[in-house]
């Protein structure tokens, strides 16, 4: 029966994203026969390029993505450099866990109550350093050149890529590589550089590219941070994929194929630039040029500012949430209470309740479908073909360019706005988060204690049970947490699976931000940044707390 857990999990993720791709496809050739295209035809993309704000759209979509991914590897590099001592390394570890329990858009929504005209930054230093009285005129959100949207992807991605190159580095030996070169008379930041960074570089590879492919095609923090008219094209593409005149599906359809080829072109131009930087290394390291003792300094503060700044805009959310009022310029409000959260809490359990059994839902498949695969690796005594490189597409492929056409899909197998259409939807996403974050400690289990299992005559079933599963209680948890994180984030797939009748947190905040009350806001986006936090304290604790328990339990026998 594990045998077929691979084929499985492949046929849960590419059905959806083949399918989607494919009916996205054929609308931007004009073949959409429910309304009206029986043909193929150019038409989509002639009405494509004929939008007036098309040139800027892809300056802005280029520009922002390619600026977040580049600041968000650079901050996530020089904070792993700076880690290395174990002084720094702790603090950073402890930091980054709420930030990467965050979602998105809650995270966005902070930010953009911070550096907002009327924000909390221009609220702490008005009037005394500033003089204002009234909000300046000033587009610190939302600004034509999509500087917010890019610190608001960096304050989320770059502590991603800093804990993918921390697990990276475990695995690399690096202090002893650093100490060797060290003796040569290298500087930490020059032997990082030229020794560790190429050895950890295939494992970030796939997180980098997925940084970047995200960041380029992500639509909820672009409706909080990004400018709107033009909007970046992710976020017009799904404008006129609702939009009432449903001809806008052709054009749409073509926006999608554009945006993947854009995707598609920044991943090949991330391997070319990998090559040359390669290149470059290599002479730069045949040089023989020594020192390069680096900035820790610098690279302390750019982690403080960062983790700092994702910790003020949730603070905000808190105090907007329990304000009753607050005018400009007040640092603090005047008033606090309760009226905010007694209003909505019962909307917004409702909605919350949805969240969850969502998250739940998709979680516990996706981990029986990775503890399956992976058990049947180790039965079969050898990791899973390439074909199981497919269980990362859809972190590749551009959202827009597959969920429109799931869309179709679940609409011609009647399955649209349903609970099975949601969770399928999430587990498409939730899937790859768990399996990537199992399969390390999965491999790394000494097979010893198994054979030793099985010697005593348990069956395989029952050495997975009570052998492989409590020893791996704490990955297990972590990698649940992961899931529901992801879960509780995602915007675009509730959206299409869910028909626009189905809301979670993360609808409701993006949707609310657009203009809203800010303590309702506020509220939604606290609850929703609650969620997954708690899910992870519950896999940190839970481990320890099971293991006090049964210290104690020994003690008392």
């Amino acid at each position: 029966m594990l045998r077929l857990a691979p084929a499985a999990l492949l046929s849960v993720l590419l059905l959806p994203v083949g399918a989607g791709m494919v009916a996205t496809l054929l609308p931007a050739f004009g073949y959409l026969p429910a309304l009206g295209g029986s043909a193929l035809s150019l038409q989509p993309w002639r009405e494509l390029l004929a939008w007036p704000g098309l040139p800027t759209s892809l300056v802005l979509t280029i520009g922002t993505g390619l600026a977040a991914t580049v600041l968000s590897l650079a901050s996530a590099l020089a904070l792993a450099i700076a880690a290395r001592r174990a002084r720094v390394l702790r603090p950073v570890q402890a930091a980054i866990a709420p930030v990467l329990a965050t979602p998105h858009a809650a995270l966005a929504i902070g930010f953009a109550f911070l550096v907002a005209p009327s924000g909390w930054i221009a609220r702490l230093v008005s009037p005394g350093l500033t003089g204002w009285q009234v909000p300046p005129d000033i587009a610190t959100v939302q600004d034509p050149w999509g500087a917010a949207l890019v610190l608001g992807l960096c304050l989320k991605e770059a502590p991603y890529l800093l804990l993918m190159t921390l697990a990276a580095l475990a695995q690399v030996e690096a202090p002893a590589t650093l100490r060797v070169a060290a003796a040569l008379g290298y500087g930490p930041w020059r032997a990082w550089l030229l020794v560790v960074l190429p050895r950890v570089w295939p494992q970030l590879r796939l997180p980098v590219m997925a940084v970047l492919t995200f960041s380029l095609s992500v639509v909820d923090v672009p409706l909080v941070l990004g400018p709107s008219n033009p909007p970046t094209l992710a976020v017009q593409i799904v404008r006129w994929f609702a939009d009432p005149d449903l001809s806008r599906w052709f054009p749409a359809g073509a926006g999608a194929v554009l945006l993947s080829a854009v995707v598609l072109a920044a991943l090949l131009g991330l391997r070319v630039i990998e090559a040359v930087v390669a290149r470059l290394g290599r002479a730069w390291g045949r040089s023989g040029e020594r020192g390069g003792g680096g900035a820790d300094g610098l690279a302390s503060a750019v982690g403080i500012l960062l983790i700092g700044t994702s910790v003020a805009a949730i603070l905000v959310l808190a105090l907007w949430s329990f304000a009753r009022s607050w005018r400009f310029p007040d640092a603090l409000p005047q008033a606090w209470g309760l009226g905010t959260w007694q209003a909505q809490l019962p909307g917004l359990a409702g909605t919350a309740g949805v969240t969850v059994a969502l998250a739940v839902a998709a979680t516990i498949i996706a981990l029986l479908l990775a503890v399956a695969c992976l058990e049947n690796e180790r039965r079969i005594g050898h990791p899973a073909g390439r074909a199981m490189a497919l269980l990362y597409l859809p972190l590749l492929v551009p959202q827009v360019a597959f969920l429109f056409g799931m869309q179709i899909l679940l609409v011609w197998l009647s399955l649209d706005g349903g609970a099975l259409a949601l969770v399928w939807a999430h587990l498409v996403f939730v899937l790859p988060y768990v399996f990537l974050s199992l399969a390390d400690p999965w491999r790394a289990l000494d097979a010893r204690l198994l054979r030793s299992a099985a010697c005593l005559g348990a069956p395989p079933w029952r050495v997975l049970l009570r052998v492989t599963l409590p020893l791996l209680a704490r990955p297990l948890l972590a990698a649940a947490a992961v899931g529901f994180a992801v879960s509780a984030g995602l915007y675009l797939p509730t959206l299409f699976a869910g028909a626009g009748r189905v809301a979670t947190l993360t609808t409701e905040a993006v949707t609310l931000s657009s203009g809203g009350d800010r303590r309702v806001v506020a509220a939604t986006a606290l609850l929703q940044a609650a969620l997954p936090v708690l899910a992870y304290a519950l896999a940190v604790g839970l481990p320890s707390w099971r293991a006090r328990r049964r210290r104690g339990l020994a003690l008392a026998a």
